[in-house]
């Protein structure tokens, strides 16, 4: 469904780059996908992908934005309001960036918050990468971190050991204001779990 209403931004030259990959690829008159995972928490994703005319949904949102079609999925709608795609060409950084100011929450504040942060940053994150997993800091209150797992973290059958003997483990030696380790993950949403969660 068409509904040129939301409010969604592609720079000339995110435009421009789009089309030089469609045409490169034979794929004129395509269109572009774009979906948020993890919508309204500290680590969204967003996907971009180009669309045939035949890989259009009857529940899309069509925008046309500066001539080219975007297909937004309802689920993705809200996130990507305000949203604005762009393309960087630099010596540090190449490729697509989108901005979008409604799909993440912002990170938490404060001496705890950041050096829990840290701690993720310098000692959790690295380990768990190896699995494709990464974790990150939703909240800090009082004496309890929230934390999510993204990635192959996300929906894997392993998540409470790394939780209880990795994550708490590390995070209670480190920063000892924390007593408390929750996690807010949506496992049941996980699509690459390192480890298939047993049935």
């Amino acid at each position: 469904m068409a509904d040129n209403r939301m409010k969604l931004t592609i720079t000339d030259l995110a435009s421009r780059k789009f089309q030089e990959i469609a045409k490169a690829e034979g794929r004129e008159g395509h269109g572009l996908r774009v979906s948020v995972t993890g919508g309204g928490t500290a680590r969204p994703e967003i996907a971009l992908n180009f669309v045939g005319p035949e890989e259009t949904r009857n529940d899309d949102i069509a925008v046309d934005v500066a001539g080219l079609a975007v297909h937004v999925e309802p689920g993705s709608a809200r996130w990507l309001e305000g949203a604005r795609i762009d393309f960087i060409d630099g010596l540090e950084e190449s490729g697509f960036k989108v901005d979008t100011p409604n799909a993440g929450i912002p990170a938490p504040t404060g001496p705890v918050a950041e050096a829990v942060q840290k701690v993720l940053v310098e000692k959790i994150n690295p380990a768990v990468a190896s699995h494709g997993g990464h974790i990150s800091l939703v909240a800090v209150e009082q004496d309890t971190a929230y934390l999510q797992f993204g990635g192959g973290c996300q929906g894997c059958g392993m998540v409470n050991v790394t939780l209880k003997q990795g994550v708490e483990k590390v995070l209670f030696e480190e920063v000892p204001q924390i007593t408390r380790v929750l996690d807010v993950t949506d496992h049941a949403a996980g699509t690459n779990p390192y480890y298939q969660p047993a049935k």
